[in-house]
């Protein structure tokens, strides 16, 4: 792995014990559960594929929310995102579960690890579903991955991308790193921030659905199967318009700020950065204007000076 590769420092010992003898037979129906819905999802994936969008994305998203349910975790979704146009989606990031909710918002592609492509099941319903693959490894394919994701944003696709890099076990967040921004500024196409938060269904916030440091994909699985009363909320935050933000440094500090905070926090950061922006470059042109009228002066001293010799 490469040093410049963004980690989190959450491991499996942040990840609280939620399994015991009798969660065992409910867990296994919920897994054939789980499995019967994935199975008649990717049976139907050719046939949903001839629809019209409208149609394929709302059958999309009732899957999406099926599945989620049929592994015993209740979802609320507040907000909504645009239903159709380019749209840049980024979210904290969590679990394997994060990717089925923010499909349940906006079917969208998703950029993804090349590492999935080799998941049972997963990695065959994420190619399927027209993924945009990294390898996180290599620095230098990052500029034509930055191009891709705004190539499919300038074709009215929505991608769905985890800023931070990495996952978090649920109670802390990582910063957002900025390169995806560029894609939407290049695209010129707004960002809509999403926070992710999984707790039980008492108030306390939970960490069995997180995903993180030597976990298998089937022990994370399993660990949400085993688990009672997980609720997961989705919160779509308001919209970052296209071209609200003066560079993706901004954007990605906005669209953090979001999912951190306050729905409206993170446009007011961008907001702030524009007022800020402006001020600098009234002081520029005011600058600019000062040294052209003491050129000018200088000039018309000198002409003076030689009409007089």
């Amino acid at each position: 792995m490469s040093a410049w590769l963004p980690s989190a420092p959450c491991s499996r010992v942040c990840v609280e014990s939620v399994g015991s003898p009798a969660a065992v037979p409910r867990a296994l129906l919920r897994l054939a559960a789980l499995l019967a819905v994935l199975l008649f999802g990717i049976v139907l994936i050719p046939v949903v594929g001839r629809l019209a969008a409208v149609w394929r994305d709302r059958l999309t998203r009732t899957w999406c929310r099926t599945i989620v349910r049929a592994t015993g975790v209740r979802l609320r979704i507040t907000g909504s995102a645009p239903p159709g146009g380019g749209l840049l989606l980024v979210a904290n990031h969590i679990s394997w579960l994060d990717i089925p909710l923010l499909a349940a918002v906006r079917p969208a592609r998703m950029l993804a690890k090349a590492e999935i492509r080799q998941w049972p099941v997963a990695g065959v319903l994420t190619a399927s579903s027209g993924a945009l693959f990294i390898e996180r490894d290599r620095l230098r394919a990052l500029p034509r991955t930055v191009e891709r994701i705004a190539d499919s944003l300038r074709g009215g696709s929505a991608v769905v991308v985890f800023p931070e890099g990495s996952t978090w076990c649920g109670r802390a967040q990582g910063r957002f790193r900025r390169a995806a921004f560029q894609a939407a500024l290049d695209a010129a196409v707004p960002v809509q921030p999403v926070h992710l938060h999984y707790r039980f269904d008492g108030g306390a916030a939970a960490t069995a659905p997180a995903f993180v440091g030597s976990d298998s994909l089937l022990t994370s699985v399993w660990r949400v199967l085993s688990a009672r009363a997980l609720v997961a909320e989705v919160r779509v935050e308001p919209v970052l318009g296209a071209g609200s933000a003066p560079d993706r440094r901004t954007l990605a500090l906005a669209a953090e700020t979001a999912t951190n905070g306050a729905a409206d926090t993170g446009t007011a950061v961008v907001e702030t950065a524009d007022a800020h922006r402006r001020n600098a470059d009234a002081h520029r042109r005011n600058a600019e204007a000062h040294r052209r009228n003491a050129e000018a002066r200088r000039g018309s001293a000198n002409s003076e000076a030689y009409a007089r010799l």
